[in-house]
């Protein structure tokens, strides 16, 4: 068999044997069923369908079951490395609208991240322009925010003690904020973090952003260095994200997944995993339940 096609539950929609026998039959598929996890996740593999097309079959045959579906080849689907985004990707916040909220702003920049996330602004700019209204900021809120508003997505710490376990390398990488990524890669266990950086004088933000700024290109340049200085070859790297300024990794990867993403970047992306959790990007690569770690 050329291809898998991954089938993947959650706690409102588990995954019935009738769910995989249904999809199976509509991708007419030879290999036996493989469940990776019972009343969660299961392979189907196939080799006389392209991806796109399995991946098409199978929606149309669960007939809008709220369960996620990635379809790939089965060669090199095993990663090593994996980058990701923080922001709505390994957190569930995005760090700039909790900070707005602090000076009661956080209405105006959420507006500005979600047109930037959806592709409607160019990052940089937008990035300057929402840092810019958060002048005057007392850096103790980063800390209080920090504390008290951000909460980890579930299954990061799973997916990163796995990949590790198994020779795998994991890195952050945010067009956020270090203050955040240091703290966030390590409580949920990456090797590595690069972010944007808040000025501050005299306690309080400047209003301005260190250059150069992070974004889009930074993202794609991280994920050639980290595989170049971790000897992986492209095709055994992950990138995980869900806004704009995270497609060209996404494009870039072995495997590019969009995580409950914008509509722009859902589309693009090979993978898409719209009801699961992280712990999802560990059953796409063929991992068991009984070989998911926990940190």
């Amino acid at each position: 068999m050329k291809y898998v096609l991954t089938l993947i539950g959650n706690p409102s929609t588990p995954l019935s044997a009738q769910t995989v026998q249904s999809v199976a039959d509509t991708l007419g598929q030879t290999g036996p069923a493989d469940w990776l996890c019972p009343d969660h996740a299961c392979d189907l593999p196939f080799d006389h369908l392209s991806p796109e097309e399995a991946i098409k079959q199978a929606r149309t045959s669960l007939n809008g079951l709220t369960l996620d579906v990635v379809a790939q080849p089965i060669a090199d689907r095993r990663k090593n490395l994996l980058v990701a985004d923080m922001d709505s990707t390994i957190i569930e916040q995005e760090c700039i609208d909790e900070l707005a909220d602090a000076l009661g702003i956080k209405p105006k920049i959420s507006d500005i991240t979600e047109r930037a996330m959806r592709g409607e602004l160019a990052f940089d700019p937008a990035l300057r322009e929402r840092v810019g209204l958060l002048k005057g900021l007392a850096e103790s809120a980063l800390e209080e925010v920090y504390n008290n508003k951000i909460t980890q997505t579930p299954g990061g710490r799973a997916l990163c003690a796995t990949m590790h376990a198994n020779g795998g390398k994991t890195a952050l990488v945010s067009g956020g904020f270090t203050y955040f990524t240091q703290r966030i890669a390590q409580a949920v266990g990456f090797d590595t973090n690069q972010a944007n950086t808040l000025l501050i004088e005299n306690g309080v933000l400047t209003g301005k952003v260190g250059e150069p700024i992070l974004g889009r290109q930074a993202k794609v340049d991280a994920l050639h260095s980290l595989s170049k200085q971790y000897g992986f070859p492209t095709s055994q790297t992950m990138a995980v994200g869900d806004g704009a300024n995270d497609l060209g990794m996404i494009g870039e990867a072995g495997l590019g997944v969009a995580l409950h993403a914008k509509p722009v970047v859902a589309a693009a992306a090979p993978a898409q995993i719209d009801h699961g959790d992280l712990t999802a990007l560990l059953y796409i690569q063929g991992y068991r339940q009984k070989e998911i770690r926990q940190a």
